[in-house]
């Protein structure tokens, strides 16, 4: 069942999963991976011993914020098909808004899945492809996109970013995903976080996904366009082996 919270509660509740993941390992060294590290939407660690593997697509943008950041241990850029991802390796793997922007969306988390031990969190941020703003997102041109994205955005957000969203970007899409593998999904956030919402034309943006909303009666809502999900891979050795 989904929930409504603001970005500040969604912020500190996958911290706070995160740090409740650290304490039940008893002191153990945290490992996670942030598959999608050129986003910049760091977890907060500061209270957990950890060590940070990042991972991203190589585009120019994604290179520049990458290399700015000050919470990897490292990290690598690349085709995510076929980027090294050692096999349960990770506690944590955090997916903040990749999977909306890659094709084969499915194949590659199931390449993340494989990193993740089990009983570890896969944590996933991403637009809904069933909101009034990824529609918006997804079906206006590329072009177009690039020659609005810095009227839109606030100054120093990354992108331009492809805008492919697959099936699998979407409420129903991730549920079935996890279904199907047999993942737990704990916990289930909306929460409305695009950033053309918050730029200098934020209201005209906010206009925008409404009229989408009316014309679409209600089968793209305008009232979110973020979703976050808590997921566990089971311990259960009876669980299909991701």
């Amino acid at each position: 069942m989904s929930e409504v919270r603001s970005v500040v509660d969604r912020d500190d509740l996958l911290s706070q999963r995160v740090r409740e993941q650290w304490t039940s390992q008893l002191g153990r060294r945290l490992d996670v991976l942030i598959a999608g590290c050129g986003w910049p939407e760091p977890l907060d660690l500061a209270q957990a011993e950890a060590r940070v593997i990042g991972i991203d697509e190589d585009l120019p943008a994604l290179r520049t914020s990458t290399s700015a950041r000050k919470d990897l241990d490292s990290w690598a850029l690349g085709d995510l098909r076929s980027v090294p991802v050692p096999p349960r390796a990770f506690d944590v793997v955090y997916v903040p808004f990749l999977l909306e922007r890659i094709e084969h969306s499915e194949l590659v988390l199931d390449r993340l899945l494989t990193g993740l031990r089990p009983g570890g969190l896969l944590l996933v941020r991403m637009r809904d492809r069933a909101s009034a703003y990824g529609a918006c997102d997804r079906l206006a041109p590329s072009r177009l996109r690039r020659m609005l994205w810095r009227r839109f955005v606030p100054s120093g957000t990354v992108g331009p970013l492809p805008a492919v969203y697959e099936q699998i970007a979407s409420r129903e899409g991730m549920h079935s995903f996890c279904l199907v593998r047999g993942l737990m999904v704990t916990e289930d956030i909306s929460a409305s976080s695009g950033p053309a919402l918050n730029g200098p034309l934020g209201k005209l943006a906010r206009a925008a996904c409404s009229v989408v909303e009316v014309l679409s009666r209600g089968r793209r809502p305008a009232s979110h366009d973020e979703i976050t999900m808590v997921i566990r891979k089971p311990q259960s050795h009876f669980a299909r082996l991701i």
